[in-house]
């Protein structure tokens, strides 16, 4: 039997989106990356004027948001919050800047883990993030830690920014995604970090389709 739920975690600009989201349609599943419920949440953030140092209001807004999922032609799962459709605001420059502030405040985080296990009780769901593994369904049946060098994945990312029309120096897509892993790695609320029994992924060097059918072979195989 298929596993119910995969766990799909790594640093950013591994191609954890766009290896999840081709898995899930192979698998007949639906695709959920936590990180655009982190994006949203952050849109909603700046739209309540709530200042990002003031961690107590910014935990009693996550508690009363509410969040809907809307499942797209490619299986992708995008969230809805509070009745507003905000899936095309989600990479602005000023999400980009706080997103990552926001989703290191603790009850911010048990918050929308919440709802991330609210959406996993449906099953058949790949569910991608830094933190499915390890803390948000530690029960899943599969779990994948994807890694790339940070050279790669600055690379990638780059030609993502570029190809939505946004100016940036590779020399400083690298830096940043630096500072994002430091961040992430070291923060102390959900670690990125594999999950004692994921497996890991390399996903250096291989094109898009051999990720899929590895990653595939593997889930088949359960």
């Amino acid at each position: 039997m298929k596993p119910q739920l995969v766990a799909l975690d790594g640093p950013v600009a591994v191609g954890k989106s766009s290896v999840g989201a081709l898995l899930a349609r192979r698998l007949g599943y639906v695709f959920f990356d936590t990180g655009t419920m982190y994006r949203a949440f952050t849109w909603k953030v700046l739209k309540s004027g709530i200042p990002i140092e003031d961690e107590q209001e910014l935990c009693q807004l996550a508690n009363t948001t509410r969040f809907d999922f809307v499942t797209s032609q490619d299986c992708c799962l995008s969230p809805i919050v509070d009745d507003e459709d905000v899936s095309s605001r989600l990479f602005r420059p000023e999400i980009e800047d706080l997103v990552s502030l926001a989703s290191k405040i603790a009850g911010v985080r048990q918050a929308l883990i919440l709802e991330q296990r609210r959406l996993a009780q449906r099953g058949k769901v790949v569910m991608a993030g830094r933190d499915i593994g390890t803390v948000v369904l530690p029960w899943a049946e599969l779990k994948i830690f994807l890694t790339a060098s940070p050279e790669e994945r600055a690379k990638r990312r780059y030609k993502e920014l570029s190809g939505r029309g946004e100016n940036a120096s590779l020399e400083t897509v690298l830096a940043d995604l630096e500072k994002r892993d430091g961040m992430d790695i070291n923060r102390a609320i959900s670690p990125l970090k594999p999950a004692e029994d994921a497996i890991i992924v390399n996903t250096e060097g291989r094109t898009l389709t051999q990720i899929v059918d590895n990653l595939y072979a593997l889930a088949v195989r359960l």
